[in-house]
């Protein structure tokens, strides 16, 4: 089991999105908070990597797609460096296979960028407390399409017969 921060701690979040202005934003947003700060950022899949485990975080605010490789991925190896850090996803793409691959890769949260600043920061807590927050309608979709497959199914195409169901 993970320790979680004391009650009277600071929760260490470590930023890692492609856009400069999405770090920022993050940053004022954590730092204006009197339990949290933000002790890194990164900007792709390599320097995450670099600099994650040398902060020791509480938390990881990952973006899902970077230009050197994907926040999932990142996820997965911090998390078997550090097994008590606590990854949440942050994403512009309402994406089923995203949130299922981000789950089994060992993220504790997933949630669109277009949520509410308020919303992010209550995020951030909930999964420094080792508790799960995920989009709700994405994760609605996606548990119906995991009841249901064939609903979840386009109409056969015949270019696409060819194409895996993770392809299309």
């Amino acid at each position: 089991m993970s320790e979680l921060p004391a009650a009277d701690a600071t929760t260490r979040v470590f930023l890692v999105d492609d856009h400069e202005v999405v770090r920022r934003g993050l940053r004022d947003l954590i730092d204006d908070e009197p339990d949290m700060e933000v002790v890194g950022e990164a900007a792709t899949t390599a320097q995450a990597l670099a600099r994650g485990p040398a902060l020791r975080p509480d938390v990881a605010v990952l973006d899902v797609r970077l230009p050197d490789g994907d926040g999932i991925s990142v996820c997965r190896e911090l998390r078997s460096r550090m097994p008590e850090v606590a990854c949440l996803m942050l994403t512009s793409f309402d994406d089923e296979d995203a949130l299922l691959d981000a789950i089994m890769a060992g993220a504790a949260g997933y949630v669109l960028k277009q949520i509410k600043g308020s919303d992010l920061v209550s995020a951030v807590r909930t999964v420094a407390t080792g508790q799960s927050m995920l989009d709700p309608a994405t994760t609605a979709r996606l548990m119906h399409s995991l009841r249901d497959p064939e609903a979840a199914k386009p109409p056969e195409d015949e270019r696409l017969a060819a194409l895996s169901e993770r392809e299309r």
